[in-house]
């Protein structure tokens, strides 16, 4: 699941639409945990997987505690394709 050209499952894509929408937290820690709608998701390993291949990060640099979550070019560029798709 890193970089583009990769296909991702619908629920990772359900995840890269909470966070576009504003709907997302995240952790920052080493491994960053994904929050929506203040709930916990219910796959970390995806979320961490999405945060490790550069999909989404937290819009806070250096932040502490759980921030708002945003996407990266990477996670815009895999939304525009699964809306064409």
């Amino acid at each position: 699941m890193s970089g583009s050209g990769v296909e991702l499952t619908h629920r990772a894509k359900a995840m890269l639409k909470a966070v576009a929408a504003g709907r997302a937290q995240m952790s920052c820690s080493c491994e960053p945990d994904l929050f929506i709608d203040g709930f916990a998701c219910c796959d970390q390993i995806t979320a961490h997987a999405l945060a490790h291949s550069g999909f989404l990060r937290p819009a806070v640099e250096g932040g502490r505690g759980r921030v708002t979550a945003e996407l990266t070019e990477a996670g815009r560029v895999a939304l525009e394709v699964t809306v064409a798709a």
